[in-house]
């Protein structure tokens, strides 16, 4: 891999984001993203035509043409890939992806659109648009297929969003942690706040619960406060075990960051449960990621729960 992997682009190998999915999981919305944090965004071109398109932006300067003494950059660019896109096969695209994967001067990365099947047959039938495996038959019937067919393209991928409850802004900042800005080996962070009544973050790397601290929500004056407000920071800051729990959490993650960077792994996404997701959670993942930024890492921070 090369170690300039800048959206910029650079003399080094351009990074290429083949961005497929669940039908209905957004990966529209994602090129739409990708395109206003400056990639270059194709959809649904032939996969024949996949390989021919990458290598248009290293083709070399026709004869008699001036050469640029410093070469223009090349932009990012996201390809969008679906069960529609003519030629479709797994095998054949997986085959492509290889290809690609094996080219001196790309970067290629797969971001896989998830969602779940509840949520894809609620979005159906509120834009009434057909499933492109359900012309014939019901719609359960043609999400299952679609899934069942591209499963192996999930496991190939490099990212995997899951978009079930998550807006269009949601989606938007999540790709912009991931590929908004120089990346190389420096760790892109993501911390987020949750409510464990509302599901585990589909996207976390790592949780941790902090529902053993004291909780302000029976505090009747600080119940309609969040983790942001001060005095629902210093009433949590009253249980003895949470300077023990950060210490321990900082201890934890300070020697794996860095070997997370090593391997390779761009980004990381680290969230903080509690019941409500409005308070124990929202301050101990405030103090988090603090700390982090203090260490030099680049963090995003979402409260799930109070972005709703």
């Amino acid at each position: 891999m090369s170690s300039e992997t800048d959206t910029g682009g650079t003399d080094a190998a351009a990074l290429v984001v083949l961005v497929t999915g669940m039908s209905g999981a957004g990966k529209t919305s994602a090129l739409k993203a990708l395109e206003d944090l400056g990639f270059e965004a194709v959809d649904n071109i032939p996969l024949s035509l996949l390989g021919s398109l990458v290598a248009l932006r290293h083709r070399e300067p026709e004869a008699g043409a001036v050469p640029f003494s410093v070469p223009p950059p090349v932009p990012p660019l996201a390809i969008g890939v679906d069960i529609r896109t003519r030629e479709f096969g797994i095998e054949k695209l997986l085959d492509e992806l290889d290809a690609l994967s094996a080219r001196a001067q790309t970067e290629l990365r797969v971001l896989f659109m998830d969602c779940d099947d509840d949520e894809l047959r609620r979005r159906y039938a509120t834009t009434r648009h057909r499933h492109p495996l359900g012309q014939d038959r019901p719609l359960t019937d043609g999400i299952a297929s679609e899934r069942s067919l591209i499963s192996p393209l999930r496991g190939r991928a490099d990212l995997v969003l899951d978009t079930t409850g998550r807006s269009p802004g949601d989606l938007k900042r999540m790709l912009q942690g991931h590929f908004g800005g120089g990346r190389g080996q420096v760790l892109h962070l993501f911390v987020t706040s949750f409510s464990y009544r509302q599901g585990l973050p589909r996207e976390a790397d790592l949780v941790f619960d902090v529902r053993f601290l004291v909780n302000p929500h029976y505090d009747p004056e600080l119940r309609p406060l969040t983790g942001q407000d001060a005095s629902v920071g210093a009433f949590i800051e009253t249980d003895a075990g949470l300077q023990p729990f950060l210490g321990n959490l900082t201890a934890l993650l300070q020697p794996l960051l860095p070997r997370y960077a090593e391997e390779g792994k761009s980004y990381l996404t680290i969230a903080i449960g509690c019941t409500g997701g409005r308070h124990r959670s929202v301050y101990v993942a405030e103090r988090l990621a603090a700390w982090l930024n203090q260490g030099g890492y680049p963090v995003q921070l979402v409260h799930r729960e109070l972005d709703r």
